[in-house]
């Protein structure tokens, strides 16, 4: 680690061609011997991979498209001129993949700086710090070894689902390495969280603050993943040892953690303490900010005179995938149809509406858009210009009915077809206040693992062995919060659970929070069902991106998937 202010040698570059005398002139100088003189300047460099982590997890929007969109959750229409975008977003729907993709770069980029950064931060702390001497408290270096390397793992473990078999490195001083095999990826990634795990802190106050850190109990769900998605990522079945970590985390074996009560405490503007969250991005207004890293892209151009007149700019963009035919019709896929999938008593399903002091309700930014507290109204500037805003869960062109279409049966309902009120979009990840109340934005963390999904990957794994009871019986602790009274209209049952309605369970209670993919890769329905404008290729090799061409070019030994 070397950094230099050269301030005066940039002056002397612009002042050479007058004939001055362009040798550098070096004020200050930091080497890794001065910068590591405090406790401060040592934990400010453990913390240089989790500021890339934030940004590949909860700013970047490539690794939650690669995630989101192509599935039957979300999508990004092109709606009339806005969002064709050399027609990217519709290969994406249709699984028109191609080594040039632009948000496979990144898909690639972002896990892959971030091993490298893992094991750079490691070698200097290894290197420079003498924490006994420095006067950390014992078990400190341990501790960040852990952690860096159960981050390395979260990044491995991504590279692992996008791509298969990735290099495999522990130092940077490594000369450049080819791929090694999923399984050889898998075992990897096993190996280091098992020797972490111990090492890595215990949360031992339910409800204490969530700063980033990462505890035994994200080690342990780290790891539980690795094993819930080891048949699709290896071929090899895992799920008992995965249902073994579940119920090991779930009573309370590496922490204390415990299901909300209340959703909306997850995704709130005081969730830092809510006892679900096992994992998440730091947020607060003003310092480390970020939205989840889709805001801006999913809502209307003018949502903000809705929401109460802050300022936060949005480029309508994503969307759900629509559960109705133009002519009002329920759709007959199997998969989709997020929004329909929503009991109407779920205290979710209802228009987003701050209503004050930090709190709010509803999820969805849903129906005609006037607010039923201040009357802002979310006005149209594109088909709908200077009309309030119906924001419908259906993709077609409505507003070219009598002219260009004589009837809703004409109209067609695809990727390339949306209007600016086209489908539902969502208010999860970082809720938007009002102007009153700007200084609590970006104020909410960014859940990355929560107690909801322990409770999800152990009800799969029961399923999978036929206890339905009991996997229904998990699914329906997390559910009944969401309903007033705990009274269920629909709960699962040994009688309704199966592939479907498993899959369906993940998407409500998880939509929006970028694993979509995944889930139906694991139940192998990425490539083999339909849904709205997708009709299934039943091609494997698409259950696993190409590699982007840069990345290849960069390293003569990396060999593409293959079929790509």
């Amino acid at each position: 680690m070397k950094t230099k202010y050269i301030v005066s040698f940039c002056l002397a570059a612009i002042l050479s061609a007058a004939g001055c005398d362009t040798d550098p002139i070096y004020y200050s100088e930091v080497t890794p011997s001065t910068f590591y003189d405090s406790k401060d300047n040592v934990w400010q460099r453990f913390y240089r991979p989790f500021t890339h982590w934030r940004w590949y997890v909860a700013s970047d929007n490539p690794k939650w498209n690669l995630q989101e969109l192509g599935t039957d959750e979300m999508c990004l229409p092109t709606r009339g001129s806005d969002w064709y975008n050399g027609g990217v977003y519709q290969q994406m729907h249709h699984h028109q993949f191609t080594a040039t993709l632009s948000n496979l770069y990144n898909g690639w980029y972002g896990f892959a700086m971030g091993v490298a950064l893992c094991w750079d931060t490691w070698e200097d702390l290894n290197t420079y710090v003498d924490f006994d001497a420095m006067g950390f408290e014992a078990g400190t270096k341990e501790s960040m070894r852990a952690q860096l390397d159960a981050l390395a793992v979260s990044f491995y473990k991504d590279g692992l689902d996008l791509f298969g078999g990735v290099p495999l490195y522990t130092t940077t001083h490594s000369d450049v390495k080819a791929r090694s095999t999923a399984p050889e990826t898998f075992a990897f990634i096993d190996s280091l969280l098992k020797v972490a795990i111990p090492n890595l802190p215990v949360k031992t106050t339910l409800g204490a603050t969530e700063n980033g850190t990462i505890n035994r109990a994200a080690g342990a769900a780290l790891l539980a993943q690795l094993y819930f998605n080891a048949d699709a990522w290896t071929g090899v079945d895992r799920f008992a040892d995965c249902a073994t970590l579940c119920r090991d985390i779930i009573d309370g074996k590496y922490g204390k953690y415990a299901l909300d009560d209340d959703w909306t405490n997850i995704f709130g503007f005081h969730n830092e303490t809510c006892p679900e969250i096992i994992w998440s991005v730091p947020s607060e207004n003003s310092k480390l900010e970020t939205d989840g890293g889709y805001y801006s892209t999913m809502q209307h151009y003018n949502t903000k005179s809705f929401l109460g007149g802050i300022d936060a700019g949005a480029n309508n963009g994503y969307c759900l995938t629509p559960s109705l035919k133009p002519k009002g019709e329920l759709y007959a896929f199997k998969l989709g149809k997020p929004y329909s999938k929503f009991e109407e008593t779920d205290i979710r399903k209802q228009p987003y509406v701050f209503t004050g002091n930090g709190t709010y309700r509803g999820m969805f930014i849903a129906g005609k858009l006037v607010n039923p507290l201040d009357g802002g109204v979310c006005y149209g500037n594109r088909e709908y210009n200077g009309d309030t805003i119906t924001m419908v869960d259906q993709v077609a062109y409505f507003s070219q009915l009598g002219t260009n279409y004589s009837s809703a049966d004409e109209l067609p309902s695809t990727i390339a077809t949306a209007e600016e009120n086209s489908g539902i979009r969502l208010m999860k990840r970082s809720p938007i206040p009002t102007y009153e109340e700007r200084d609590i934005r970006y104020n909410p963390d960014i859940p990355i693992i929560r107690l909801a999904e322990i409770y999800y990957m152990l009800a799969e794994c029961e399923l999978r062995v036929g206890n339905k009871a009991d996997a229904a019986t998990l699914i329906n602790k997390v559910r009944q919060r969401y309903f007033t009274g705990g009274n269920d209209p629909n709960p699962v049952t040994a009688a309704n659970l199966d592939k479907y309605r498993m899959l369906d369970e993940w998407m409500i209670e998880f939509i929006g929070e970028g694993r979509r993919r995944t889930d139906l890769v694991r139940w192998g329905a990425y490539v083999t069902e339909d849904w709205w404008d997708h009709t299934a290729s039943n091609d494997e090799k698409e259950n696993r991106y190409p590699i982007h061409e840069t990345i290849l070019s960069s390293n003569n030994l990396l060999e593409q998937n293959p079929g790509w």
